[in-house]
């Protein structure tokens, strides 16, 4: 064996780790990145390594669980080079579609999915005796989920199954308390000094939004390595969110004095062994949140932090998921930054003011909390827990989440009306794909031939790079002849859907199935659009346009009834029909943007979104006619296909469509208020105010609450807008009165609809203001000493006193002081102005008038 695993530090807690696992069976080991605890602590559990104890651990199978397949393929290597033998004899690897293992091997390597495929297939993992779950700290949901699963098997199945969970931070008291208190086992690394070198940009940068990052950013970030250059020795590890920020700064570090090499899960096998292994020349490597914990990058003396990461975001409303840019959290920029002092002391440039670390995380948002649940809806469902409420989980799983993956699972058949996973969700599960994608692969097989759907579904796996466009239909054309990595990692993703589904290469047009063949003689376009729709069938899209014009960006409708738009310089201008396969969101929009989708006809949509094809009766409010509209249409989803007049519609719709229509356009606007029914309801809102109970509210909201008190049975007759204008509304507010209480009796004394001033006029009382008003001709007052009080005497009633020609005159609540005090000015004024009419001095004992002095 090499003699370089005594130089790990994680060797001195190995009988430590030890006799935790002969006791407990289950051991938390903290340790954090660089000390050998992904290579040489599975080594160890194996019996492979001698490390001196008096008794020396038993030969036992140890599988090991990586979160990503380029950190499965660098342990398993890595493994393989301490013990001096090759990848797939004593150390082998599992990821999708690679498998390199042999009789021999004891020490096999795996993603945290082909875990769960494993469990799903058989819960006893025989053959198995230690499982180390590695970078438990990452929380990814499939570690989460493959943990709570082992707890499971340990429990019920076999309590002799060995399980570590490792992390390379020390907040190891969630994983211990989930392992029934286990033991932690610490290991610590050679810590050097780290300095800290802020870096801000020099001016304000856009916020991420999406997937996009500001290129004056990622700007700064090249600008920042090249001064690191200048001013450090050693290798640079640079951290960034994405391939595509990576591929812009490996563009800006054109002629840099270093190598610069691209670190992350879609870079060729022999770029990341050149990043992975120390080099000749001084290098400078990009990576992604991969180089974080999993993976050691040798001879790092610098780490240039741009302080992002991606998280995943689904919006349940839209359908819509995706990754997004977000703030790396401390403890993510902590880890980095340990990076430059693993090997020697330091220095790590935040590009970032250091004011910002206050608005930050502590620690990453664990997956579960933000992903689309339907995978592990469905993997909770297999397991025979389709709630997951049995589950040891960190942290579980938002019920809004749980619902919408589980009305997702119902639509694609994968699982009962109880959430209990059906034959076609135990066969969907076993692709390894997400459900819409099995679905997509298992649905489109007999429609388009095995290989097509293989080739398709593939396409859907892994995101197409954009240059390549957003026409799916030539991407595929494109990516059948490509030899770029891509196209490498495509074929071998068909290759394994193939075997999956059994394909025998017998596509459309083969001599095995010549054109004609049922579901095989689609076109490559159409058949691209008929797979990418049953993956998605709520983002089946149409055109808003019923004829758009080829090369236009039409607005589209998706079925799940969120607005969509093309990109600008889009292949797709001009299509009537879409089947998109991914969206984004810009900030401020209004309308999801497509990223990749298909060309569909009307025929193909239908078929593949036939569960949302519905039939109804559609009766409502029409706010631009501003009547009742009532139509048969046919629609899937959201998209409306055809519509036809609606002849009788059913009564109960149509008042339902006349309250929309109440409510939207107001109770006033649509009934007919004469003036008796418009000064009765005023004269209510008056005592409701005054009193409150029992007197009604009569207000446009509290009249529609009511619809059923006071407009039946007028309403349910009603077929129109004009049937409500001839309601009596005056009637119709009867039967608002508190008659059972006896208080409607009392209407006329609480508030009169007129008042008998002592001239003998009858004078309507005007409720429409704050206070009732009586406007009255001063004359006709004369011997008045005071005004009634309404509401039983709590209210009193505001008098205006008009002129002899109608005009104010004066306002008063109090007349007797009125006489008293106000009258002389307005006599003196009124007199010169009116002197054929009675102004006497004392107007208390006057007698009251309506005429003149010459006609009395």
């Amino acid at each position: 064996m090499n003699p370089a695993w005594r130089e790990l530090p994680v060797r001195t807690a190995l009988p430590s780790l030890h006799r935790a696992l002969d006791g407990h069976g289950a051991a938390v080991l903290a340790a954090p990145p660089g000390t050998g605890k992904t290579t040489l602590v599975p080594l160890a559990l194996a019996g492979l390594v001698d490390t001196g104890e008096a008794a020396a651990p038993p030969a036992r199978r140890v599988l090991v669980a990586e979160p990503r397949r380029l950190a499965v393929r660098a342990a398993a290597r890595r493994m393989a080079w301490l013990l001096g033998s090759a990848v797939g004899e004593t150390v082998g690897y599992t990821v999708r579609g690679d498998r390199r293992v042999g009789p021999r091997t004891v020490v096999e390597v795996v993603t945290t999915g082909v875990l769960l495929q494993r469990l799903q297939r058989d819960q006893e993992l025989p053959g198995v005796d230690v499982v180390v779950l590695d970078e438990c700290h990452e929380r990814h949901l499939d570690a989460d989920t493959a943990l709570a699963f082992l707890l499971d098997v340990r429990a019920a199945l076999r309590p002799e199954l060995r399980i570590v969970c490792a992390s390379a931070t020390s907040d190891t008291g969630a994983w211990a308390r989930l392992l029934d208190d286990a033991p932690v086992v610490e290991a610590h690394g050679v810590s050097h000094p780290v300095e800290t070198v802020w870096a801000p940009p020099p001016r304000a940068v856009r916020p991420a939004h999406g997937t996009r990052v500001d290129f004056a950013l990622l700007d700064h970030v090249a600008a920042t390595v090249r001064r690191a250059l200048a001013e450090k020795d050693g290798d640079v590890l640079c951290f960034l969110p994405g391939v595509g920020e990576i591929a812009r700064v490996a563009g800006l570090l054109d002629g840099a004095p270093a190598e610069v090499l691209q670190l992350h899960g879609r870079a060729p096998q022999p770029v990341q062994d050149a990043a992975l292994a120390a080099g000749d020349r001084r290098r400078v490597v990009l990576a992604t949140a991969v180089a974080e914990s999993s993976l050691t990058v040798p001879g790092v003396r610098i780490v240039v932090d741009a302080g992002l990461a991606r998280e995943p975001r689904t919006d349940h409303a839209r359908g819509l998921a995706a990754l997004v840019t977000v703030r790396a959290s401390l403890a993510a920029a902590r880890q980095r930054a340990g990076r430059a002092g693993r090997e020697a002391p330091g220095t790590v440039y935040r590009c970032w003011a250091e004011a910002e670390d206050a608005l930050a995380a502590r620690f990453p948002t664990p997956e579960i909390a933000l992903a689309d649940l339907t995978p592990f809806a469905l993997q909770t469902a297999c397991w025979g827990d389709p709630d997951a409420t049995g589950l040891a989980l960190p942290d579980a799983p938002p019920a809004g989440a749980m619902a919408a993956a589980r009305q997702t699972l119902q639509a694609l058949g994968a699982v009962d009306a109880d959430g209990r996973a059906t034959p076609r969700g135990v066969r969907l599960a076993r692709t390894g794909l997400h459900p819409r994608l099995a679905r997509a692969l298992v649905d489109g097989a007999p429609l388009v031939g095995a290989d097509r759907a293989a080739e398709v579904v593939a396409l859907l796996s892994e995101e197409p790079p954009r240059p390549l466009g957003d026409d799916l239909g030539a991407v595929l054309r494109t990516v059948r002849g490509g030899r770029d990595p891509y196209a490498g990692r495509w074929r071998e993703e068909v290759r394994r859907l193939r075997r999956g589904t059994g394909g025998d290469g017998a596509g459309a047009g083969s001599p095995q199935n010549p054109p004609g063949t049922p579901g095989t003689s689609l076109p490559d376009a159409a058949a691209t659009g008929l797979v990418v729709a049953l993956a998605f069938p709520e983002r089946i899209a149409r055109a808003r346009v019923e004829k758009p014009e080829p090369g236009t960006r039409s607005p589209y409708l998706m079925a799940s009834g969120t607005a969509a738009e093309l990109a600008p310089g889009t292949a797709l201008g001009g299509v009537p029909w879409l089947a998109v396969a991914a969206a984004d969101r810009p900030a401020g929009s209004p309308s999801a943007r497509v990223l990749h989708a298909a060309a569909l006809d009307e025929g193909t949509a239908r078929l593949a979104g036939a569960p949302l094809l519905a039939s109804r009766e559609e009766v409502h409010w029409d706010v631009r006619r501003r009547e009742v509209t009532a139509r048969r249409v046919e629609s899937l989803g959201a998209v409306e296909l055809a519509a036809e007049p609606l002849g009788r519609p059913a009564p109960a719709l149509v008042r339902t469509a006349l309250l929309e229509g109440l409510s939207r356009e107001g109770v006033g606007a649509l009934l007919g208020w004469p003036a008796g029914a418009a000064g009765l309801r005023e004269r209510l809102a008056f005592l409701h105010t005054a009193l409150g109970e029992p007197w009604p509210d009569v207000s446009d909201e509290a009249l529609l609450a009511a619809a059923e008190e006071w407009l039946e049975p007028e309403l349910s007759r009603a077929r129109r807008r004009s049937d409500l204008a001839r309601i009596d509304t005056a009637a119709a507010l009867q039967r608002l009165l508190p008659w059972a209480s006896g208080a409607a009796g009392r209407l006329d004394e609480l508030a009169p609809e007129r008042i008998t001033v002592p001239s003998g006029s009858r004078i309507r009382v005007d409720y429409s203001g704050e206070r009732p008003v009586l406007a009255v001709k001063l004359q006709e007052l004369f011997g008045w000493a005071a005004a009634p009080a309404l509401a039983g005497g709590r209210v009193p009633l505001t008098v205006h006193l008009l002129s002899p020609a109608g005009r104010p005159a004066a306002v008063t609540g109090d007349l007797a002081t009125f006489w008293r005090d106000g009258y002389r000015a307005v006599r003196a004024d009124l007199r010169g102005r009116y002197p054929r009419h009675p102004w006497p001095e004392d107007p208390t004992t006057a007698e009251p008038t309506r005429r003149t002095n010459a006609r009395r």
